[in-house]
């Protein structure tokens, strides 16, 4: 069996370290004994950025915000999707994540942080949130495991009352909040409807090829 190689490690503000780990063409990155994410599974991050933009109103030049780079998997999928006038800004709280995607896993990143579409800010995206008002088409969320913050309990402010409401303000009329969760929760799906949001909650698989548990996407529009 390929052994599984430790390349990197980088510290959460408020959580704990991220590690990077290859083993043979495949990357993890884990925190603690968890897995975070692979590039062996992408099939629900892809589907959180085209289900999203199959969602945005009719606009030749929508303005997404992307909270968590990860493997890129959400932003690739984004920039497919939409044409040459949209933006993206992508939201990346580890500066580490976007070394590791410049460095190690450059091939798997395809240049998508090179796209002159793509503005990559190193900053929670809670903060860039907090600071718009109707500035985006669309926020789509995978800072963490879901609504309950695993990487850092700094994430539970977004999931929040309080950051749901800043996230409705930070969107346009008719914007939607995305938010990718590894299971499904009840609370939550009652907590964006009571934030003032009509909400729709579709189960995807982990897997591009169909395959691979279920993971959980909520789609909360704006009135």
């Amino acid at each position: 069996m390929t052994p599984r190689i430790l390349l990197a490690t980088a510290d959460v503000p408020g959580g704990d370290p991220l590690r990077l780990f290859q083993r043979g063409d495949d990357y993890f990155i884990t925190l603690g004994h968890s897995e975070l994410m692979t590039s062996r599974m992408s099939g629900s991050e892809e589907a959180l950025a085209e289900m999203a933009c199959d969602r945005l109103r009719d606009d030749a030049a929508p303005h997404l915000l992307i909270g968590g780079y990860g493997m890129g998997f959400t932003l690739r999928a984004a920039l497919a999707r939409l044409g040459a006038d949209a933006r993206i800004t992508v939201a990346e709280l580890v500066p580490e994540i976007i070394d590791w995607a410049r460095g190690p896993m450059a091939a798997l990143t395809a240049s998508c942080l090179d796209d002159p579409r793509v503005d990559l800010v190193l900053d929670d995206v809670g903060a860039l949130i907090g600071g718009a008002t109707r500035r985006y088409d669309a926020i789509l969320l995978d800072v963490d495991n879901g609504p309950d913050g695993l990487t850092r309990t700094g994430n539970d402010r977004i999931y929040s009352m309080a950051g749901l409401a800043r996230a409705r303000s930070a969107l346009r009329p008719g914007g939607i909040l995305a938010i990718w969760s590894a299971a499904p929760d009840v609370r939550f799906t009652r907590q964006l409807k009571d934030a003032g949001f009509a909400v729709e909650e579709a189960a995807v698989r982990a897997r591009a090829n169909g395959k691979g548990g279920r993971h959980v996407i909520w789609f909360a529009r704006t009135p």
